[in-house]
């Protein structure tokens, strides 16, 4: 695969000229009230409402820590935790690590959730599987994005190269599935909340879900990333971080309707309660340890294979060079952890319509919708 990747040189540069992003991290500034503070890096998307809950229920300050927000672009993302524009957050593991692989100084440790990633194409499309791929023109919000790269690990382990047998057109996240309809292009390749947004309004199939399809479907894409010389700084303080993460995480499993009503009505992220809600039940929020391990290696390999990473690069060395453990944080604390259950907190089982009805979908459409969530094996209740 053929695809460019920008340098650790032009990340640097870029970066640096972001006014206020850039700062030296090092030992932990202390509040007032006698909290660390904390630089927490968000872009305002779906999967991320362990950070937003672990905030609103009080698991950071229970952990001694002050939040400090920290809002960037997918294009800037990488480079500001880098650089210390903030000091951790958690975020999809496949989109650090050929950074990673560049020299980037980052840690990763814990991982978050599984699947939020898919390709999709239209419900009436003759695309039928991943396979039906090639030759074909695939949307993405942008080269080097989760979504773009997702779909190019798709089509390396089907055997195909991903620089040469398909077009990529990048369009903004929310004018994919415009750019479908119009048929400018054959496929999409998306994100949470809006893959979930176009099965429900009966506009697409899936015919690769990171979430429910093998050999994707049970690893971890997103984990607790940090940077790398705040960690080693601050070992104490990234423990307590990552634990406040992972509880924050567990809560939206226990909560996800919740989880996905604060989100939007703190204004963290643009997106309507019941498509969030019905977003935030496609995934699962079960942090794991050994899971992110594994997950780290598996992308990595994975992404070597599509050539995304060098053909030199030794994926073992590469998945132990990105991981941190952290004193005391194990699977077996993760299992004892315990959350709350708040009142009318879980899906109500006419969530489906309740998406529908936010959403103006016609009752022709639910129909179609309904249909299309089953045939995509998308939790719409």
């Amino acid at each position: 695969m053929k695809t460019s990747f920008i340098t650790p040189i032009l990340f640097a540069i870029t970066s640096l000229l972001l006014a206020g992003c850039s700062k030296d991290p090092g030992t932990a500034a202390v509040s007032e009230s006698g909290l660390a503070k904390v630089k927490v890096g968000y872009i305002g998307i779906t999967c991320e409402a362990p950070l937003y809950s672990a905030y609103e229920n009080g698991f950071f300050r229970d952990e001694g820590i002050e939040v400090e927000w920290v809002k960037c672009e997918w294009s800037q993302y990488k480079d500001v935790l880098a650089l210390g524009g903030f000091d951790i957050t958690h975020h999809l593991i496949m989109m650090f690590l050929k950074p990673l692989e560049q020299g980037l100084d980052v840690k990763m440790t814990a991982g978050v959730h599984t699947g939020c990633l898919r390709v999709q194409t239209g419900i009436n499309s003759e695309i039928r599987t991943a396979k039906d791929l090639k030759g074909k023109r695939i949307g993405v919000p942008g080269m080097g994005t989760p979504p773009f790269i997702f779909a190019n690990r798709v089509m390396g382990d089907l055997g195909m190269d991903p620089g040469k047998d398909v077009e990529w057109r990048v369009y903004p996240a929310g004018e994919l599935g415009l750019a479908l309809e119009k048929g400018e292009v054959d496929a999409i390749a998306d994100s949470e909340p809006i893959g979930t947004m176009l099965i429900a309004e009966g506009k697409v199939k899936n015919v690769a879900d990171q979430g429910k399809d093998k050999p994707y479907a049970d690893e971890y894409c997103c984990a607790v990333i940090a940077n790398g010389k705040w960690a080693r700084a601050n070992p104490d303080l990234t423990a307590k971080a990552t634990r406040a993460i992972l509880k924050g995480a567990k809560w939206v499993q226990a909560n996800p309707r919740a989880a996905a009503r604060l989100s939007v009505e703190k204004k963290y992220l643009a997106s309507n309660p019941e498509l969030n809600t019905s977003a935030i039940a496609n995934l699962n929020y079960l942090p794991s340890i050994s899971g992110a391990e594994k997950a780290i290696l598996g992308a990595a390999t994975a992404m070597k294979n599509a050539g995304m990473l060098s053909a030199t690069t030794d994926v073992v060395e590469l998945a132990k060079r990105a991981w941190l453990p952290q004193a005391g944080i194990t699977d077996q604390w993760i299992e004892d952890l315990k959350v709350d259950k708040v009142a009318f907190g879980q899906l109500p089982p006419d969530q489906t319509q309740r998406l529908l009805a936010e959403l103006g979908v016609t009752r022709d459409s639910m129909v179609v919708a309904t249909c299309c969530a089953k045939a995509s094996k998308i939790k719409l209740r």
